[in-house]
This record gives C-alpha cells, structure tokens and sequence, in this order.
C-alpha cells in the first residue's frame, strides 16, 4: 500500500507541473518530492512524468492515475485536517452508567455546569443497579463500587463505599436503646437478595476500636431495589443496611436516623472506571477531570464515610 507522502508528492506535482513547486507546498526539499514519485513509479511499474530540465508532465497513464486518486485522496486530506484542527476539542456522544441514587442525586446535578462548559459533549445516562462491562457495552465511564478491573481499564477512586444501618424515627420510638449489635435483632430487619446469588447476603460490620461483628438478618421483609429498601425505612417498616448516598440526604433532613453510628460496613471504594490509553478520546478526559475535581472541591470522600457522619 502506498505511502500519504508519495501520492501527495505525486498529486502536487502534477498541478504544479514543477517537482520544486510541489515541495514548496509540502514543506520537503524537491529531492524528497522527487524521490516519493520516483518510489510510487516503482512500485506501481508505471511511468507517471515526462521530465525534463524545466518541468514535469504527466504520461497518459499518469493522468488517468491522478483523476482516479485525487478526489480520494483530497477526502483523506480534509479528514487530517479536520481530526487535527479539533484535536483536544470535546465533542461527540458520551454514554455514562451509574447506580439510580447516586446518579440521580451525585451526578445528574453536576450536569448543568459540565454541559455549559463542553456544548459538544452529549452526555447519555443508563442508570442501573447493576456492573457493566465497560468495553464490551460500549460505555465510555463508569461509577460504582466492586466492578471487576478488566484489562484496559482504570479507576479513579472518588469516595469510600460504606453501608450503614438507618431507620425512621417513627420506627424507633419506644424500641429502647439499641446500644449493641445483638440489639438489632429486636428490629425487623428489611433487606434485598443478593442478584448475583439470589441469597440474603451477611455483612461483616466494622466498629470502633477495630472491632468485628457479623451482622445476620432475618429479614421481615424483602426488595430488589435500593430506592425501594429506603422508601421501606421511610415507611417505618424497620431497620436496613444501606449505602451512605442511598440515604445521606433523608439523614441531613431528619427523616432517617443511623443505628448504632459508630458501626459500619466496609464495601471498598466508589470509583469512576474509564479506559487507560494513552490517547483518551477528549470527551472522556474532560468529564474524568471535571468528576474527579469536583469530587475534591464537594469533598465527596468526607461526606460519605460513614466514620465522619453520625
């Protein structure tokens, strides 16, 4: 396959009639020119030019090789120029996953301002409890916790993934102190099974001093969806395990309560996973940096660990 440098030189020097002409344009010395069209002859086994000492004159196969190749290759010429000219600039469609709370309440409002910022960027939400896989569905980023690293892929940790257990006031009133794990089994306990398992999963809480406990529920009743776990707490239908952002905005209004405060589960990190090339399409690399910035500037790491919250 010919090289751009030879069909160019080649098509150059043809509209210009001059070997020094055409490398003028190009920005090469009219020995390189000379010797770009003198390796395509060779390799096509086609004499293109009559030369002599003042110019250069296309053979007949020369200018049936130059209608056949010069729209084709002035196409190829505006696609460098426009890739190059917008290089860096952010554009395109920018499909995003996320869990429904978190994206609803965390990310979505973030929006305004990121879009005002880079207009050519269309961000497309899919907001679902489920992991992704990043590069087989075709998703630009990623936000969650626990996603399996594939290769190819990085992740940029935004805050910790911490559970803890709430309930409504209501519910609480005249339930007595609840002081230790063993006294969570007098609440009822609502939970979800597990997707992957379709069990009731057991979680290992983590308390002061360093402390363990295993924390068992027999659950009063059962969801399969977070919002719905929490709408269940709301209802003062009893205590739940829930993740910090599923319920830090009913904890700051006072409409939920933690049980137990200085207990917590630990599921690792929430991150925004996106793919480690080198050269990251802009539209990635912008929201990469503007989540991660704006992550730091809300402090987003404080406010969900369930260490600092009370």
């Amino acid at each position: 396959m010919e090289t751009l440098g030879n069909l160019l030189s080649f098509v150059r020097s043809a509209e210009s009639g001059s070997f020094s002409a055409a490398a003028r344009r190009l920005g090469l010395t009219p020995a390189a020119v000379s010797r770009n069209v003198a390796q395509l002859e060779a390799n096509l086994g086609v004499q293109l030019f009559q030369r002599s000492t003042r110019r250069v004159t296309l053979t007949e196969a020369g200018e049936r090789f130059l209608a056949n190749v010069e729209p084709g290759l002035e196409g190829v010429q505006a696609a460098i120029t426009d890739i190059t000219s917008h290089a860096g600039e952010p554009a395109g469609v920018l499909r995003l996953t996320a869990a429904p709370s978190f994206g609803r309440d965390f990310l979505l409002p973030l929006m305004p301002e990121f879009m005002a910022r880079f207009p050519g960027v269309v961000p497309e939400w899919y907001l679902d409890n489920r992991q992704v896989d990043l590069i087989a569905e075709g998703f630009d980023a990623a936000i969650g916790g626990g996603f399996e690293l594939a290769p190819g892929q990085v992740a940029r940790e935004i805050a910790p993934a911490h559970l803890i257990l709430v309930a409504s006031r209501e519910y609480l009133a005249g339930k007595g102190r609840i002081t230790d794990v063993d006294d969570v089994g007098r609440l009822q306990h609502l939970a979800m099974r597990s997707a992957a398992t379709g069990k009731v999963r057991s979680w290992m809480l983590q308390g002061p001093k360093e402390q363990q406990r295993t924390l068992e529920m027999k659950p009063r009743l059962l969801v399969n969806d977070p919002q719905a776990l929490c709408q269940s707490v709301l209802l003062g239908l009893g205590v739940a395990l829930l993740a910090v952002p599923d319920v830090l905005q009913h904890l700051e209004e006072g409409s939920l309560v933690r049980v137990l405060p200085d207990w917590h589960v630990d599921a690792g990190q929430i991150s925004l996973y996106f793919s480690s090339q080198k050269l990251l399409p802009a539209k990635t690399r912008v929201f990469v940096d503007f989540l991660v910035q704006h992550a730091r500037k809300e402090h987003w790491a404080q406010r969900l660990d369930a260490c600092t919250r009370v």
